[in-house]
């Protein structure tokens, strides 16, 4: 059983008309997964409630308070924007923190049963910084993860792939001067945000970043998986592999330009799992239903069959 946390709440997040986050992405994740012919072999689990576990430690470690703070009060106050992209409705805060306990049961989840988890999601975190959510990210989710299983028996390393077709610029910089998590991203470049060059390394020798240019298919891919990335994972040795899915890099989205089909995320996770079993999949963008549900199927299948 491959657990599949989620919450009809993270649905509550309202990002407004034609905001490409939207929580249909989740409701149509949800319909594939229940019409999979393996759907029977799926456990979905509810996130811990916030008021259960202590969630702002965690959370602490790499948001700054007057930041959280922040996002609560605008929540608050009926709602806005962090930045043009990164809308704030009222329930967003409650939601965002949901987000961040549901990342946190993956990591409990998979280190209990050494065994992959899947948390559907949103809203999405790979683009927030310490001081800032942008990109439509609230919470640094990973980077918080990341740090989380740091605390648990036996993790003294956590590597974070971050397979989405933007770089996540929030997750590294909150991570790149801790020597105990190392952060690989393929991503379109030139493409927002714009960071993400090949020569940023981490302070540590613990980045990887790999800008793969406009209309770059599994031709690209491959090979950078292959001589690139597996290497550099392989040789950092986590105890945890966390992985930052996004699903934007198909060729149907709207947002990027990268060639990607849903089966080529299949191909990625039996990589993945060739180096761990150690495996937490966290939703981060994708924005064509179709596609990412698709992409969602294939990202679990090997999974099961592995």
């Amino acid at each position: 059983m491959l657990p599949i946390i989620y919450s009809d709440a993270f649905l509550l997040h309202k990002t407004g008309f034609l905001h490409p986050e939207k929580p249909e992405r989740l409701t149509a994740i949800k319909t594939a997964l229940n019409a999979a012919p393996w759907a029977d072999q799926l456990d979905w689990r509810s996130p811990t409630p916030v008021e259960d576990r202590s969630v702002m430690e965690p959370l602490a470690q790499v948001h700054s308070q007057r930041y959280i703070d922040g996002v609560r009060r605008l929540a608050e106050r009926g709602g806005g924007y962090m930045d043009a992209d990164t809308p704030i409705s009222p329930r967003t805060y409650d939601v965002a923190l949901l987000a961040v306990s549901a990342w946190l049961d993956g990591v409990d989840r998979v280190l209990e049963t050494a065994n992959p988890a899947f948390v559907l999601a949103r809203p999405p975190g790979h683009h927030a910084l310490s001081e800032s959510g942008m990109g439509f990210c609230i919470f640094s989710n990973a980077a918080i993860a990341a740090y989380y299983a740091l605390t648990k028996p036996g993790v003294d390393r956590v590597a974070i792939l971050d397979w989405d077709v933007h770089h996540g610029n929030g997750t590294q910089a909150i991570v790149e001067k801790h020597p105990q998590i190392a952060y690989c991203s393929l991503h379109e470049s030139p493409q927002y945000p714009g960071t993400g060059a090949e020569d940023e390394r981490g302070l540590h020798n613990n980045v990887l970043n790999l800008p793969m240019p406009p209309g770059c298919t599994m031709a690209e891919y491959a090979p950078a998986f292959v001589q690139q990335v597996m290497p550099f994972l392989t040789n950092f040795q986590p105890d945890l592999l966390i992985i930052s899915a996004g699903y934007d890099a198909n060729h149907a989205d709207p947002l990027a330009g990268i060639s990607l089909k849903p089966e080529d995320f299949g191909v990625f996770t039996r990589h993945c799992l060739s180096l761990t079993r150690r495996l937490l999949f966290g939703l981060e963008g994708g924005y064509d239903l179709d596609a990412i549900s698709q992409s969602v199927v294939a990202t679990i299948e090997p999974c099961l069959s592995w």
